[in-house]
This record gives C-alpha cells, structure tokens and sequence, in this order.
C-alpha cells in the first residue's frame, strides 16, 4: 500500500492535467521495467524541503538523498503528496505505451518520447518557442 500511495503521489505532483496521468504512469511504469531511475522533478523538490519550485536546476538534482529519484532508483522512501482518486488509478492502470520520456510545456501538458534524443529535442524545443 505504502509503494501505491507513494507511486501515486508522484503521478499527482507531475500531472497538472488528469488526462495524462496514465501515459506519465506509463513512462514510470517503463523506466522501472527497463532498471531506470525514475528521475521526476517533484522527488527533488521535496527532497529539497519546499512544496513547489517554479523549475528545478541540474545543480538541484545533485542533492543527496533518498527522495532524489535522479540518484536512487526506485520509489522514494514515502510519499511527496497526497494523491487523489485520478493519480491512484493511474498508478494502478497505466495507459500502455513505449514512451520512456515526458518534458513539460508551459500550458501543464507534455511531450512524451520513446528516446533519449527524442526528449533533448522536445526540451530544445521547448526552450528556444516558448511553448
């Protein structure tokens, strides 16, 4: 139950648009299958003791903890949140896909991507149009 909670905790803190909970699932879903970290900005966040932070800097992600996703793989140790019903659900039935990687737009939603590259691209995308 602890690893439910904590699993939809994340999906809640990364997910400003319901609608995609269960593809953001699924990219964690994957990464676990393939032995990656799950890498979500939010553990970070909440490893540094604040609640939000507008953008998290590579010099954040060097932060030692267990709740830093980045460097530990697996779940963090406890939730970073309190989940609702929509994040449960996703964590439970995650939509089925082969993405590996999400970067946000500034709207809330996300491009999702299979590769590595494909996620640089997506990221440079992002910040060279504003999106």
């Amino acid at each position: 139950f602890n690893e439910l909670v904590t699993f939809a905790s994340i999906i809640e803190k990364e997910s400003r648009h319901k609608v995609e909970m269960t593809t953001i699932s699924s990219v964690f879903h994957n990464r676990l299958k393939k032995g990656m970290p799950l890498a979500s900005d939010p553990t970070v966040v909440y490893a540094l003791g604040k609640f939000y932070k507008k953008r998290v800097y590579y010099k954040d992600l060097k932060i030692k903890s267990p709740f830093n996703t980045y460097k530990v793989k697996g779940l963090p140790p406890t939730p970073i949140a309190s989940p609702g019903v929509d994040a449960f659900e996703a964590a439970l039935y995650p939509k089925k896909t082969p993405y590996l990687f999400f970067v946000a737009k500034k709207d809330g939603h996300h491009y999702f991507s299979r590769t590595y590259k494909e996620h640089l691209a997506f990221q440079n995308k992002k910040n060279n149009h504003n999106y």
